[in-house]
């Protein structure tokens, strides 16, 4: 069988956080050596593998061993959950942007959390010569530092869910009653850079997301997913964007429909796919399940993150994983001009990475019901890209920044200049209390940027993918 794996050029020493239970996992290389190692030549390429009788599974070795359960919060005990038995959390992609501080939040609001991550994302920032804003500790730091100011305990499960094996020991091992499901390549430039990037964004979120809902069918069919889409997979129609469907009469008859999908990358693409595969099983296998479809996410502290350096969520500023908000505030930090790709007209919704975590313990809170499938639209506020360019200018003024601001060249294809106005009341109506962006917010992201200015690699502000001149080989991006 063909399957991806990590391979690294490098020599390696486990760290002692992970406990292997496999003795001969059979694969090229493990993911877990990414972790401590130092590598000179990382790749992603598909090799040949032999499945083990075993699957290697990774967990963290200080999982709860008969330890005091926290209390409920007053939204776990309204949705019927005992106070001696915590809710349990599988945070599939929890090493990540959202899903981190995702994790760490669920955790603190009394739910029992585990990460199931294959640590691949700081993969591609050594493949592609870029890093985080922020200094980032590994996964294993993480959680011990988590634990060491808490008390309380994020189980870890390292490995691919493309792997069926692995996440079976792991669905088996936890028995989640919610998967969040992160776990996915998530940068559209990053999937359009090569037909290598392309195929393992498409592999990577179409099969992982297919082998969590068997997981869910096989091992836990009472498990609620939600699942992290995009609001990219509606595109910007000339009409209104409803949440998830739409109600249309045509040739005298009404139905009520999935709202058309009009991707505009390879990834965007995959969460297409995704939608359809959950809906599908959803109908067919009675699964329950929320897809959040999220707009544009900023910031980086939540309440969690801020309590400790070493809870540091990452902040990505280049071109292929940056967010725009996120670039902006950066480049107005080192004095270099606000890149406004093309005629800046580009509109979409945006939300506060504190809303993010917030909008999921909702979904969790208040679960869909068997062979239901929801669909919310996950955002607070729209803006176009020229509008986000005057606000930080702005707000740079205030603190005595020149911030300029130039056109560069689009390198993606999409409408420059469009209606767009998408519902999102569903999120509300369950509860949430957003932070909207205000001036205070964007001092805030801004003296943010400001810290850590010097670790900004300039070289990696400049777009350098373009959707179409995209190549055939792999390649790397930073010059």
């Amino acid at each position: 069988m063909k399957m991806a794996h990590l391979v690294t050029n490098c020599s390696f020493s486990p760290s002692p956080a992970v406990k292997t239970y496999s003795k001969s996992p059979g694969y090229c290389c493990n993911v877990t050596q990414f972790q401590s190692s130092k590598c000179s030549n990382l790749v992603l390429k598909s090799c040949t593998a032999t499945r083990p009788k075993r699957p290697f599974v990774a967990r963290a070795s200080a999982a709860v061993q008969g330890q005091t359960q926290t209390p409920l919060t007053g939204s776990q005990q309204a949705s019927g959950h005992s106070s001696s038995k915590p809710k349990k959390i599988m945070v599939i992609g929890g090493d990540g942007y959202c899903g981190w501080a995702t994790a760490l939040h669920l955790s603190n609001k009394g739910y029992e959390v585990a990460i199931v991550d294959n640590l691949v994302r700081r993969l591609f920032d050594h493949q592609l010569g870029l890093d985080s804003l922020t200094p980032i500790a590994s996964i294993q730091n993480r959680i011990r530092r988590w634990k060491a100011l808490t008390g309380k305990t994020i189980q870890l499960y390292v490995g691919d869910i493309c792997d069926f094996d692995f996440l079976s020991e792991a669905f088996k091992s936890f028995e989640p009653d919610s998967a969040v499901h992160f776990g996915e390549q998530r940068s559209a430039p990053y999937s359009m850079i090569d037909r290598s990037r392309a195929v393992f964004t498409q592999h990577n979120n179409v099969i992982g997301t297919l082998n969590v809902l068997f997981a869910i069918k096989e091992f836990s069919e009472e498990c609620h997913l939600v699942k992290l889409g995009t609001m990219g997979e509606y595109g910007t129609p000339n009409i209104d964007i409803e949440e998830g469907f739409i109600t249309i009469t045509h040739n005298g008859r009404t139905d009520t429909l999935p709202y058309p999908k009009q991707a505009s990358s390879f990834y965007h693409l995959s969460k297409v796919h995704d939608s359809h595969n959950i809906a599908f099983t959803c109908k067919a296998w009675g699964i329950r399940a929320t897809d959040l479809n999220q707009g544009v996410v900023y910031g980086v502290r939540t309440d969690e993150t801020a309590m400790h350096e070493e809870l540091s969520n990452r902040f990505d500023y280049d071109g292929v994983f940056g967010t725009a908000l996120n670039r902006f505030c950066v480049q107005a930090a080192v004095g270099h001009p606000l890149t406004v790709y093309g005629k800046g007209g580009q509109t979409r919704g945006y939300l506060d990475i504190r809303d993010t975590v917030q909008c999921v313990e909702l979904a969790i809170a208040n679960p869909a019901k068997p062979g239901e499938f929801r669909v919310f639209n996950q955002f607070t506020e729209q803006f176009s890209v020229n509008e986000l360019a005057k606000l930080v200018t702005a707000a740079g003024a205030k603190l005595g920044l020149e911030v300029q601001t130039k056109s560069v060249p689009n390198p993606r294809v999409e409408a420059e200049e469009h209606y767009y106005n998408a519902k999102h009341t569903k999120l509300m109506e369950l509860g949430l209390e957003p932070h909207l962006l205000s001036d205070s917010l964007l001092d805030s992201l801004l003296n943010f940027a400001v810290q850590y200015k010097d670790r900004v690699d300039t070289a990696q502000i400049m777009p350098s993918v373009s959707w179409k001149k995209m190549g055939a080989k792999p390649k790397t991006v930073s010059v």
